[in-house]
């Protein structure tokens, strides 16, 4: 069996959302967090999270990206007892009972995402239709023999060496002027 883990790339989830997903939590899509909220209405944070995030559901946070991993069936039952839980706590369900059937639900869905080999990455994509809420999901897959594209590079310098002169102003050039 397949679930979704968030991952965490680099730190934009942490600047991106109002509360980021840890790195390795069991994530489902999330779309029910917005079934009661206009997403018209959304902005920011909160819109970004509408519009790419899938959920944590241990901390309840975003991340912008899940990953397909092997799970046991004892990890899907954590995963449904935390996420009942929290649509307990947080959500409103009226009961533990119905609280667990949703979370179920939830999970199995974001099993069924998991068609593809273990370690590719799942992407979502959010919009409101015509009074609904659509999503559409992206396998993410390096191609064959693909290295990583750098852009940092970090280099060691030696205790006697000089270190650079050159300042750029980054925020400067995001605006085009020079200095």
């Amino acid at each position: 069996m397949r679930l979704l883990r968030t991952i965490r790339l680099d730190p934009s989830d942490t600047f991106l959302f109002k509360r980021a997903a840890e790195p390795g939590e069991w994530a489902v899509s999330g779309a029910f967090a917005f079934a009661h909220a206009d997403p018209t209405a959304l902005d920011g944070k909160a819109r970004a999270a509408f519009r790419a995030g899938f959920l944590g559901i241990s901390s309840l946070g975003w991340s912008t990206l899940a990953h397909i991993v092997e799970a046991t069936r004892e990890d899907r039952v954590a995963a449904i007892e935390v996420l009942a839980a929290r649509l307990l706590d947080r959500f409103g369900a009226p009961d533990l009972a119905i609280a667990r059937s949703a979370a179920e639900e939830e999970v199995d869905f974001s099993a069924s995402l998991c068609d593809r080999p273990t370690g590719v990455l799942v992407a979502v994509s959010r919009s409101y239709e015509t009074g609904e809420i659509r999503e559409t999901f992206r396998a993410l897959q390096p191609g064959a023999g693909a290295s990583p594209i750098r852009a940092i590079r970090y280099s060691e310098m030696a205790d006697d060496e000089e270190a650079p002169q050159d300042h750029i102003d980054i925020v400067s050039l995001a605006k085009g002027e020079r200095r």
